[in-house]
């Protein structure tokens, strides 16, 4: 007999693998189009939730008007950091950018520290437990799955149908030819961080309703957001998608049969045997 409780557990993991992909999706986009990684993409989520946090809880803004204020407000970090931080060391070694993006990464959390203290914070909403055929399931990572799978087919759709989108497609295959045919690259990496940034506020509003808020909170989120994207194979955002719920089943279905630490050890310890496997990701291509 199948066991409700597995079924449960895989259903579970199908909705964390959702709000996974929405993660690497952001990261995808990035490098794929600009070609650097940002170490730093959890904490634009970290700042989103406390944004969030603040407008709703202390200002009394409603909830809605709240995340898409989130969103807003890490949309524009996210084209700070291409102008402020990327956009000087962007000829540079890559390991140039990875130290700025990793600089600032401890930068953020140090000063949000210093602002809001270690306390964890939440936003104080309780959804509900559903009930269905003797599973429970979190309301909230329900909503959070169906909001994450709108999101990325909304992107979908942007980067398939409309200029601007398909200028970052175009870009992200060939950036030297592109430039030759009159395509402002700057431009376009301006306006593909502010999407990252969008995409990372997005996840903000989804975790906030399940997650206390801390300034370590980043640290959940970003190794494992970063292996999705390695796994998947590093900017390519149909990898990165598949490779979102293959992680999550591994580590709901591992911490099912034994304890919930050990999912994400069990996940860690499949991402480092791919690497010797096929170390270019599930769908990258060797160099």
């Amino acid at each position: 007999m199948f066991d409700i409780y597995l079924l449960e557990t895989i259903v579970n993991g199908i909705l964390l693998g959702g709000v996974l992909a929405l993660l690497a999706l952001g990261l995808n986009l990035i490098f794929g189009v600009i070609d650097v990684v940002w170490i730093c993409y959890a904490e634009l989520v970290m700042l989103g939730m406390y944004a969030i946090f603040f407008l709703y809880v202390k200002f009394g803004v409603p909830l809605i008007l709240a995340c898409l204020a989130g969103i807003a407000v890490v949309a524009v970090f996210g084209y700070l950091v291409h102008f402020l931080i990327i956009s000087p060391i962007l000829g540079s070694a890559p390991i140039n950018q990875l130290l700025a993006t990793g600089g600032l990464l401890f930068f953020l959390q140090s000063f949000t520290t210093l602002l809001f203290g270690i306390e964890f914070r939440n936003i104080g909403l309780r959804l509900p437990v559903l009930e269905v055929f003797g599973m429970y399931i979190s309301f909230a990572r329900l909503l959070a799955f169906g909001t994450a799978l709108i999101g990325m087919i909304v992107l979908y759709f942007f980067l398939a149908r409309t200029y601007i989108g398909t200028a970052i497609r175009a870009i992200s295959q060939d950036r030297e030819v592109m430039v030759l045919m009159g395509v402002n690259s700057r431009k376009i990496y301006l306006i593909t961080s502010a999407i990252g940034g969008g995409l990372a506020g997005l996840a903000a509003c989804l975790l906030v309703l399940q997650y206390d808020i801390h300034p370590a909170i980043g640290l959940s989120f970003g190794p494992i957001t970063f292996m999705v994207c390695v796994l998947g194979g590093l900017g390519n955002m149909l990898g990165g998608f598949i490779a979102a719920f293959i992680f999550s089943q591994i580590i709901a279905i591992g911490g099912f049969y034994t304890e919930i630490e050990w999912g994400y050890v069990i996940a860690f310890a499949v991402f480092i045997i791919m690497m010797f496997i096929r170390p270019q990701g599930i769908l990258g291509s060797r160099s």
